[in-house]
């Protein structure tokens, strides 16, 4: 299957499911240049940004020692800056419409670390100071800044593991099972919308009670 043929079923995928219009652009999260033009789209497209959701991330993960300067760079430039950049550059809009909500993605590792992961953990543990910092800067405004951070999510990354490590990772969750992608996005969808009006500054955990 084809790119294009890609995006074209995502966008009908995302139009069935109740979207009123839908454009897909790409960009590199760690170049503003790119990504200012991403959101000049959007603005030409739709007028304004209500809800932005920093997802981009990659891991590049080694032990300390055999842990390349190259890959704790990249991790960090694309989920720490690329989180930097886009919040930059969408904010200044909303901070116009004095309306607005964005949600980052952090991950239960950037609470407790995680052996093999320091990048990993330093960039998601980078957005959650992000996140409490930018929330108290643009309350004000009226736009609301929140992170939420995932434990063991069922993908295709956690399908290929055995039953023995399932059983390992059952172990250290209370309600002795992974969560699921609708699972976080149910919540990040309600952190976009009004009905989470009143809540700014927060990091909420998606991990069946494995960090409390």
């Amino acid at each position: 299957m084809s790119e294009k043929t890609d995006e074209k079923k995502l966008k009908e995928e995302l139009l069935s499911e109740g979207a009123n219009d839908v454009i897909l652009a790409k960009a590199d999260v760690t170049d503003i240049n790119q990504m200012e033009e991403l959101v000049k789209k959007a603005i030409e497209k739709f007028n304004s940004i209500d809800v932005l959701v920093n997802n981009a991330g990659i891991t590049r993960d080694n032990l300390l020692l055999r842990m390349s300067e190259e890959d704790f760079d990249k991790v960090i430039d694309v989920n720490l800056k690329g989180t930097y950049i886009v919040t930059k550059l969408v904010t200044k809009y909303m901070m116009k419409q004095r309306k607005g909500s964005v949600i980052n993605l952090s991950s239960v590792v950037g609470v407790v670390g995680n052996s093999g992961q320091c990048n990993y953990s330093a960039s998601k543990a980078g957005i959650i100071g992000f996140t409490k910092s930018i929330a108290k800067e643009l309350a004000s405004r009226n736009i609301r800044v929140n992170a939420v951070a995932p434990g063991f999510i069922e993908t295709d990354m956690t399908d290929v593991l055995s039953d023995n490590v399932k059983e390992d990772i059952y172990k250290q969750i209370p309600l002795n099972r992974m969560g699921s992608a609708k699972e976080v996005a149910e919540l990040i969808y309600f952190l976009g919308e009004d009905t989470s009006s009143y809540i700014t500054g927060q990091v909420i955990n998606v991990d069946g009670g494995m960090v409390m």
